[in-house]
């Protein structure tokens, strides 16, 4: 499994152990994905209104929002291995407990112990690939976790759409006696499998062990990584770029000792986190079934169409990949929002052209139709080169080693309670004020992330982590 190159630095290994950490983002984006195809066989087994399918698919998000903050907090004190070891047993009873859940509060709570482990998996698979991986080629590999989000939001939609195909609908009973949209959830327990028999074969961070003051194990870590006379240099940086009086890692130093006030670097990283969910872009993951069966298509066809924004999103992330160590975060993050500003007007304008039909659902004309679905598809395409992969690249770089466990938990508890407060409210905006208002406001949050970047976002490409400023 070793192959070091002419300096001692083992790329193969990083690379792989990078792409374990990924898996990560693979089951974080199925598990995110998979209620997509499940609303109405969901709504009817538990005879829900709208507010309770809204919250049934938004409670994940609790789970996750407890997930990142407890993750990133507990991984200074047991590591970055060991949390995503316990988020993998959480996506395996997670995955076998939603689909054989007989009501909706049983369904809640396995939902919520997914979360706890997509939570855990969001914060934890960029801080790791971040902490193993030389500056020069960090960005791609925090990338490619994106790349695998994406990939498991397109397997969970492909999943779905087939499982629905075969059973003629999500509704209808597909194998054993139970219904398509249970084993829609069952299908993520091979993946969840996988990972957690991989993670056994990874080492945990040297960064971490470093801060825990394992120096050996550092030290076998970093040699393996990066070769003996490169691992003996980063030995010496981590460590001098930790606290001067060598205290473990903590909650409260993400307050300044020198203005007793919390670090502007937080505020920052909470401000990427909110911004990236307040365009909407979980709206059409998590709803997209639903958002396209209200605008005059079939089942089978907005499940298809998820499939394709799936492809797309691969193949903009794909993109990013290339850019990021090139043109560098910060011109991603603002071209990006520039682009969905533009693209979600565009759908907001379609959609408030539309009238409702006898059944109250929304229809449009075929050029409207036509507009909406080729610029959500456009604006799925500039958040998945941007500010998908990027916010998660930046939360997993930005911060100086002694706080970045605790400002991912930060970042990762606001990241994820802004997508429950979008996923939730959506229901209830499509009963309120309708699909075009908001998609008017997911656009003028989009507007504003322009601003946010240029003003306070700074460039972190080419950086090592120990020069990271608090």
């Amino acid at each position: 499994m070793s192959n070091p190159n002419a300096s001692g630095e083992n790329t193969r290994f990083i690379i792989l152990i990078s792409l374990v950490a990924t898996i990560g983002g693979f089951l974080f984006g199925f598990d995110s994905g998979v209620i997509n195809g499940t609303v109405d066989g969901l709504t009817a087994a538990f005879n829900s209104d709208a507010a309770v399918t809204g919250f049934n698919v938004a409670s994940m998000l609790l789970g996750c929002a407890i997930g990142a903050w407890f993750a990133g907090t507990l991984a200074d004190r047991y590591g970055r291995r060991t949390m995503q070891l316990w988020a993998a047993v959480f996506f395996l009873v997670s995955a076998w407990g939603s689909g054989i859940a007989t009501s909706s509060a049983e369904f809640v709570i396995y939902r919520v112990l997914g979360g706890f482990a997509v939570g855990a998996a969001s914060v934890m698979a960029p801080a790791y690939i971040s902490e193993v991986a030389p500056a020069r080629y960090r960005g791609r590999l925090a990338t490619v976790q994106q790349i695998a989000i994406i990939s498991g939001l397109f397997a969970a939609f492909l999943s779905n759409y087939l499982l629905a195909k075969v059973a003629s609908s999500s509704m209808a009973v597909l194998w054993w006696g139970y219904e398509a949209w249970r084993w829609m959830f069952w299908a993520e327990i091979a993946p969840a499998a996988l990972f957690l028999v991989a993670l056994f074969f990874i080492p945990e961070s040297p960064r971490y062990l470093v801060a825990r003051g394992l120096r050996e194990r550092a030290q076998k870590v970093l040699v393996r990584l990066y070769g003996a006379g490169e691992g003996a240099r980063k030995l010496v940086e981590i460590d001098a770029s930790l606290a001067s009086d060598h205290h473990r890692p903590r909650l409260s130093d993400l307050v300044s000792k020198a203005t007793g006030r919390i670090r502007p670097i937080v505020w920052v990283g909470v401000g990427l986190a909110t911004f990236q969910q307040f365009v909407g872009i979980n709206v059409v993951f998590y709803y997209g079934a639903v958002l396209w069966q209200a605008v005059g298509f079939s089942e089978s066809d907005a499940l298809l169409i998820n499939v394709l924004s799936g492809a797309l999103s691969i193949g903009a992330c794909i993109v990013t990949v290339l850019l990021i160590d090139k043109v560098g975060r910060k011109p991603l993050l603002w071209i990006g929002s520039a682009g969905m500003a533009v693209s979600l007007g565009l759908v907001a304008y379609a959609f408030s052209t539309g009238g409702l039909d006898a059944t109250g659902k929304l229809q449009l004309s075929g050029s409207m139709g036509v507009l909406a679905l080729v610029a959500a598809n456009v604006y799925v395409v500039f958040f998945n080169m941007s500010w998908g992969p990027v916010m998660w690249v930046m939360l997993g770089e930005m911060f100086p080693n002694q706080i970045r466990g605790s400002g991912l938990a930060v970042a990762g508890l606001a990241q994820w309670t802004a997508n429950f407060l979008i996923t939730w409210t959506f229901p209830m905006l499509l009963a309120g004020i309708g699909l075009a208002a908001a998609y008017g406001i997911y656009t003028a949050m989009a507007v504003l992330s322009v601003f946010f970047v240029l003003r306070f976002v700074h460039e972190t490409k080419g950086r090592e982590l120990e020069q990271m400023e608090g």
